[in-house]
């Protein structure tokens, strides 16, 4: 067996001990390799990697990027192990419509960063948005769910949010930690003392008494990012929602270091984030290089445990 045909092995195996299926890749991935080693290649290259997605001719574009998608999650596993290895871009060719954006994935200090561009806000604003940030940040929720709340779902005295209108009409109560419970505290302190009688149930509120609306945080989000300087970066350019992208993964990732079982932990994460099914939360897993290295690790002991 030679090392590329060895490496998908291997690669296979991880992904496969993660749950998935890998039915199309099973069939597909070792035509590639048999493709490369066939043109004298003892590494994955891109302009290869394209010539075989591309093939056979008139293929459609759909198929084409499925199939360069394939190659790139085998790709970016095995950079980790072959520095030759050349990753080929999905920019190679068209995105579709619906193709999903790789998330953008904060430092602890450029979330701290965020957080404090916002305190500077003037009056009930900075209070308001700095809350915000930090509350995404720590629990992950979607940002529509955090303009939502109201008072009564937040319930510090048992360190709970209650989600009553999720995603698909999905309600969940998330747990909070107790520095969490302390900042949404002081938060509603300071909203009640600057508005004692505000013009709307909602628990984060505008200087007007009223629910934040998202296109104005949207705006406000945009301003924060070229204050702090995060808007310069080559894209992707960081998003609101990539707080929430950045919870799962920092999680995911805490998990994998601590050694816990993360794929019998996992169905309790994707019910933690409101996601529809479990497979929505195993996307991290391949989006991110360092969590499918932790999970090859995680695989590798597990395997060489057995008897």
């Amino acid at each position: 067996m030679s090392p590329l045909q060895r490496a998908l092995d291997d690669y296979m195996r991880v992904r496969r001990a993660l749950g998935f299926g890998l039915a199309r890749e099973g069939r597909l991935l070792p035509q590639f390799v048999t493709f490369l080693e066939r043109h004298g290649h003892a590494s994955l290259s891109a302009p290869l990697a394209l010539r075989w997605a591309l093939t056979p001719l008139g293929v459609s574009p759909q198929w084409a990027r499925t199939r360069l998608a394939m190659v790139r999650g085998f790709a970016r596993y095995l950079a980790a192990h072959d520095p030759r290895t050349q990753v080929p871009g999905l920019e190679l060719l068209p995105p579709p419509p619906t193709a999903r954006r790789m998330p953008y994935l904060y430092t602890d200090a450029e979330v701290c960063a965020l957080v404090q561009a916002a305190r500077t806000l003037p009056g009930l604003k900075g209070a308001t948005y700095a809350t915000l940030l930090g509350l995404l940040a720590a629990t992950g929720m979607r940002v529509g769910e955090a303009l939502a709340l109201e008072r009564d779902d937040v319930d510090a005295h048992d360190r709970v949010l209650r989600i009553r209108h999720g995603k698909f009409g999905k309600a969940r109560e998330l747990p909070l930690h107790p520095t969490t419970t302390a900042a949404l505290r002081a938060y509603a302190r300071e909203r009640d003392r600057m508005l004692p009688h505000p013009r709307s149930p909602s628990f984060l509120l505008s200087r007007a008494g009223t629910r934040l609306h998202y296109t104005n945080v949207h705006a406000t989000f945009l301003r924060l990012l070229h204050r702090t300087r995060l808007a310069l970066p080559p894209p992707p350019r960081p998003r609101l929602h990539d707080l929430r992208h950045t919870f799962a993964v920092t999680t995911l990732v805490r998990w994998y270091r601590a050694g816990v079982e993360v794929e019998v932990r996992l169905p309790a994460l994707s019910t933690y984030l409101g996601h529809v099914a479990p497979s929505s939360t195993y996307w991290y897993l391949t989006a991110t290089p360092e969590l499918l290295q932790l999970a090859h690790r995680r695989a590798q002991r597990v395997h060489e445990a057995r008897p």
